[in-house]
C-alpha cells in the first residue's frame, strides 16, 4: 500500500432491505440474486479492465503531473451495506504539493433490522483537496485540507446541507518492513474512510485521531492495524443514511446509535462521538491496481463492519503511456 493514501477515493454501496414474513423467502432470494449478479458483473468488469491495462513497475513516490484515481468499495454491517464509487482528477505540481477534485456516488440499502429503513442512491458532495508532503529519512509528513460543497441530499444522509472541511496531518516512518503512523485532524464533519463507510454523516466540529502500523509481509502485500478516536465538541447534527424515520432527539436508540432511530438528530457532542479499531489486508496487484479488505470495530456503537475497496490509478497509466 502506498505510504500516502490521500487521493480521493470512490466507492459504491448497496444495502439490502426486506419486509414481510410470508413473502420474505421468494422476494429476498430474487433480490439477492439480482444484487449479487449486478455486483459480480461490476467487480469482474473493473478487475478485467484494470488487469488488461496494467503493466510495469510502480512509479516513484515523487512522480508529478496529471493524477486521476477511480475506486469502488463498500462496507457491510448489521445495519445494511453502503457502497461508494469515487472518481478524482488532479495535478501534482511538485514532489511536495498537489491538488485533486473528486465526486462520490453512493448506493445505500438498509437491512430489515433497521426500523424505518430506507434504501437510496445519489451523488454525494463534490470536494477539492490541497495536499502537501515531505519525505525525510527521519520522519515523513503529509497534510491534506479538503473542502466539500453541499450538493448531496441530506435527507438521504449523503450531505449535511452545509459546506464541510477537513484538515488531516499524518506522520510515519518505515523501519525495515514495519511502518508505524499517526494521524490527527480537525473537521466539521465525520468523514468516511476506505475502511469504514459510515451509515451516517455529521455536522459539527470535531478532532479525530488514528494511530497504528502497517507491515509489508510479501512483495506488494501488507497487513495493518490501527485505533481511531473521534472527539466532537459543541452542538452536533447526525444525518442517517439507513432510516427515513422523522427527525428526533435519538430517543430509543440502542447503544447510542441515534442514526438508527431517526434520520436527523441534533444534540450535544456525545451523539457524534465514536472510537474503535481496524485491521486490513492491502495488495498492490500491479502498478495501477490496489485492493483492500478490512474489518472495523466501532466500540462506541458496538458495531462490526467488513469493508473492501478496489482502486485503479488512471493518472499513472496515462503518464506511462505518454512517456512510451
Amino acid at each position: 500500500m502506498c505510504a500516502w493514501p490521500f487521493l480521493p477515493a470512490v466507492m459504491v454501496t448497496n444495502f439490502s432491505r426486506q419486509t414481510g414474513f410470508l413473502h420474505y423467502k421468494q422476494g429476498a432470494r430474487t433480490r439477492m440474486r439480482n444484487r449479487l449478479s449486478g455486483f459480480t458483473v461490476l467487480i469482474v468488469t473493473i478487475c478485467f479492465a484494470a488487469s488488461a491495462f496494467a503493466q510495469g513497475k510502480p512509479a516513484a513516490p515523487d512522480e508529478t503531473g496529471f493524477t486521476s484515481y477511480i475506486e469502488f468499495g463498500g462496507t457491510a454491517n448489521s445495519l445494511g451495506q453502503v457502497y461508494e464509487l469515487n472518481s478524482s482528477i488532479g495535478y501534482t505540481f511538485t514532489q511536495h504539493f498537489g491538488m485533486d477534485l473528486g465526486v462520490p456516488v453512493y448506493f445505500v440499502n438498509a437491512s430489515s433490522s433497521t426500523t424505518g429503513g430506507t434504501s437510496g442512491s445519489g451523488v454525494g458532495n463534490p470536494s477539492v483537496d490541497l495536499r502537501w508532503k515531505y519525505l525525510h529519512p527521519a520522519i515523513n509528513f503529509a497534510s491534506v485540507v479538503t473542502g466539500s460543497a453541499p450538493l448531496g441530499d441530506s435527507k438521504l444522509g449523503l450531505s449535511t446541507g452545509r459546506a464541510t472541511f477537513d484538515w488531516t496531518n499524518r506522520f510515519d516512518r518505515t523501519f525495515s518492513q514495519v511502518t508505524p503512523f499517526l494521524e490527527a485532524g480537525f473537521s466539521n464533519t465525520t468523514s468516511d474512510s476506505r475502511l469504514f463507510l459510515r451509515p451516517y454523516t455529521t455536522l459539527g466540529l470535531n478532532t479525530h485521531f488514528r494511530g497504528g502500523a502497517e507491515v509489508n509481509v510479501w512483495k506488494s502485500l501488507s497487513v495493518g492495524g490501527s485505533a481511531y478516536d473521534i472527539v466532537p465538541f459543541g452542538n452536533q447534527t447526525v444525518f442517517s443514511r439507513v432510516t427515513g424515520t422523522p427527525s428526533g432527539n435519538g430517543a430509543g436508540a440502542s447503544r447510542g446509535r441515534n442514526f438508527q432511530a431517526s434520520q436527523q438528530t441534533t444534540g450535544t457532542a456525545d451523539i457524534a462521538r465514536d472510537n474503535g479499531f481496524s485491521t486490513w489486508l492491502d495488495a498492490s496487484l500491479n502498478s495501477y491496481v490496489d485492493a483492500e479488505l478490512g474489518y472495523t470495530r466501532s466500540v462506541h456503537y458496538d458495531l462490526n463492519s467488513i469493508s473492501f475497496s478496489l482502486g485503479f490509478n488512471v493518472g499513472r497509466l496515462v503518464r506511462r503511456s505518454e512517456h512510451q
